[in-house]
């Protein structure tokens, strides 16, 4: 799988950040891709790389600040022309996502070729597709803000090709049955398939924030983590205006990976008060310290692979 970033700044783009949004690329367990807030110009950037807005079937929105949702006509429109005539879209996130997606299509007579299917977040959310599950909980930002867990469906055990020869089941057709099966018939007889298959293999766990203070349900979002996605507006520095704004500092991310053993956490939403090059210089001084997690500070178009 693979996360790529088309927007890493934080309430205002700058010359070198866009505001947010990000892909997740679902293969090799599903060839598609769900994206993670679109903030404005996030076509265009996707214009720079490969991913196509064809294969984008969910879009995932954390809160309605405009960082995060202002890119989404411009998305819906050029997916109509970019491969997705005919092709459902899935669009998930808090209260008013579907007013607000509809009226802009309605003032601006924008017409799109395939069906979208809402779902309105409340406070929390259970969603199963194709073998994923997501949840999303309720953070503490001020107005509705998710984080979204996405745990990846688990990997059959691979065959046991000298265990089917000694029962006479040659390789073939059949074996496809034994793996997808719970059991299978040869020759008259029943089989337990798990007999003839190594041990299922848990897929990934992926934790996608959006903006928020500390507060009590990012733990259960976070926990045990194979990559986590979080905001961190001010990198430096106390946390006043971390609280004040109702964002996290950098030494909040750091309590959370810790207390929810997060394998590596990837850092996003930085104020635009800081360049690319005091983000690099903050970001070496803060991996020199002893028992700093392991994490990165991400800028637009950085891809990570797990």
């Amino acid at each position: 799988m693979e996360i790529t970033f088309f927007g890493t700044s934080a309430g205002l783009p700058t010359k070198e950040r866009n505001t947010q949004a990000i892909a997740l690329n679902l293969e090799p367990y599903a060839n598609s891709i769900w994206l993670f807030d679109v903030g404005e110009g996030t076509q265009h950037q996707i214009l720079h790389h490969s991913i196509k807005l064809g294969k984008v079937d969910h879009i995932f929105i954390t809160h309605m600040h405009g960082d995060h949702i202002f890119g989404l006509p411009g998305v819906l429109t050029s997916r109509s022309f970019q491969g997705g005539e005919g092709k459902p879209l899935t669009i998930i996130g808090p209260k008013g996502i579907k007013s607000y997606i509809e009226t802009n299509l309605s003032l601006s007579e924008s017409k799109l070729n395939y069906p979208i299917t809402y779902i309105e977040i409340e406070d929390h959310l259970s969603y199963q597709h194709n073998g994923f599950s997501v949840t999303a909980q309720i953070l503490h930002h001020g107005i509705p803000s998710f984080g979204y867990r996405v745990e990846v469906p688990y990997t059959s055990g691979k065959i046991d090709v000298e265990a089917l020869k000694a029962i006479g089941l040659q390789p073939g057709p059949k074996y496809q049955e034994v793996k997808n099966n719970e059991t299978f018939e040869y020759n008259g007889l029943i089989y337990d398939s798990n007999q003839f298959k190594g041990d299922a293999k848990k897929g990934p766990v992926i934790a996608i924030f959006g903006d928020t203070m500390p507060c009590i349900n990012e733990k259960s979002i976070a926990q045990d983590a194979t990559v986590m996605v979080h905001e961190s507006t001010y990198i430096e520095g106390d946390m006043t205006l971390a609280k004040r704004y109702h964002h996290s500092h950098i030494n909040h991310v750091f309590d959370l990976i810790d207390e929810a053993n997060v394998d590596y956490s990837l850092i996003t939403h930085l104020s635009n008060r800081y360049t690319l090059e005091e983000v690099e210089e903050i970001e070496s001084e803060i991996k020199s310290r002893p028992e700093t997690p392991p994490f990165a500070f991400v800028k637009d178009f950085d891809s990570y692979q797990f």
